[in-house]
């Protein structure tokens, strides 16, 4: 039953926290207060490993598990934050940083999640744009990047943590960004670490950017470089290659008989960098949950109106515009576990952790925050009534509703 009917959790990752409610005894006491009784520890919320000594950080720990044991709240996940997010990291052009973002950051985040019985998830790479712009350069930063995850995930095994992974973006310079290379990235690693288990994490804003990513037909194209003709700036335009955007300003100011040749070349260079470009599907959230939610241990979940990832609460207001819904998430993971086993993939979770990740503003006021953190629990809280419960549990409850 497990390899079709996982179960089900309702958590809080404690981002909205940071720079607030930062001790563990705050934040842990304020979530249960939420209704909340999984968390998804940040480790912006005060335990960055680059910055925190080791002495504070095992204080940390001890202060985090006494009030956990206190309130009834277990941490099921440890994950990066936004301060790593914001760097090159694990795919920098420089073999240092790659390696101490490796060994400084990734494993004694390993470690600490270990110790507290905590998965791990992640993200803190990206791909300069030289890298991207280079068929070879972009190769390699990939393989490295495919046997450092793997190396992360023999560490992780060896310590006990069950589920580490990586979490799938939305724009050509953060792999996995597609739901073909999601596919890829999980088997090779899985390859490359001698089947060590290794995981993605889905989330449902994470499908705004994609469309904008797609690969243009001749015919858009020549009708772009006639609005350029008539002095209209481009908004979105997206040709992949710098090599391509260039005969594109050719194109511009070539006489009509030149537009094929040019537009030849253009295609040539665009084949050269498939990588750059997504698929209609790859902005599809439904889609990607039915494709790959049984490899997916925490999903994270916030509302959004399908043009951009900001984290939104599950509010009457915002879901009056949304794109996300209860019923619907659960219908796609369930479509995911009945698929067939893919071959070289890790194993099938038995646990999910829809995990809610709301962004607090930093002016806004305490007071609002925990209102539309409140509201979202409650909307999900009819869809995942009691933590544990089995997928066709919950939509068993739904069809009753």
């Amino acid at each position: 039953m497990t390899k079709t009917d996982p179960k089900l959790y309702l958590a809080l990752d404690n981002c909205f926290a940071k720079k607030r409610w930062t001790s563990p005894n705050e934040w842990v006491k304020l979530i249960h207060d939420l209704g909340v009784y999984y968390v998804e520890a940040s480790s912006d919320n005060e335990f960055d490993p680059l910055y925190g000594d080791p002495a504070y950080l095992a204080d940390w720990l001890s202060e985090m598990k006494e009030a956990c044991t206190k309130w009834g709240v277990h941490v099921a996940n440890f994950y990066s934050g936004h301060g790593s997010y914001t760097t090159l990291g694990l795919a920098h052009t420089d073999i240092r940083i790659r390696d101490r973002m490796l060994n400084d950051w990734l494993k004694p985040m390993a470690l600490l999640s270990a110790q507290a019985g905590a998965g791990l998830g992640f993200y803190c790479h990206a791909y300069s744009n030289a890298v991207l712009q280079n068929g070879q350069a972009y190769m390699e930063t990939e393989q490295d990047l495919y046997r450092r995850l793997a190396e992360l995930a023999v560490y992780c095994k060896a310590c006990g943590v069950r589920t580490p992974g990586v979490e799938q973006m939305y724009s050509p310079n953060q792999i996995p960004w597609t739901i073909d290379g999601a596919e890829k990235l999980l088997r090779e690693v899985y390859r490359m670490s001698s089947s060590s288990p290794f995981y993605l994490t889905l989330d449902t804003g994470h499908q705004s950017g994609q469309r904008r990513y797609m690969r243009p037909s001749a015919s858009i194209i020549r009708e772009a470089a006639g609005r350029v003709r008539q002095g209209e700036r481009l908004r979105d335009f997206w040709l992949g290659p710098e090599t391509a955007s260039n005969l594109f300003a050719e194109l511009v100011k070539s006489p009509i008989e030149q537009e094929v040749d040019i537009l030849t070349q253009m295609d040539d260079e665009m084949n050269k960098f498939p990588q750059l470009f997504a698929d209609y599907k790859d902005g599809d959230t439904y889609l990607w949950l039915e494709k790959l939610a049984r490899y997916s241990p925490i999903i994270h979940l916030q509302q959004t109106n399908g043009t951009s990832s900001a984290h939104q609460p599950f509010t009457e207001e915002y879901n009056s515009s949304g794109v996300i819904f209860g019923d619907q998430v659960l219908q796609a993971i369930s479509k995911s576990y009945q698929d067939s086993s893919v071959e070289g993939m890790p194993p099938v979770c038995d646990e999910i952790y829809l995990t809610l990740e709301i962004f607090a503003g930093t002016s806004e006021m305490n007071s609002d925050i925990k209102h539309k953190i409140l509201e979202s629990v409650k909307y999900w809280r009819k869809y995942i009534p009691q933590d544990g419960i089995r997928l066709s549990e919950a939509l068993r409850l739904i069809t009753l509703a």
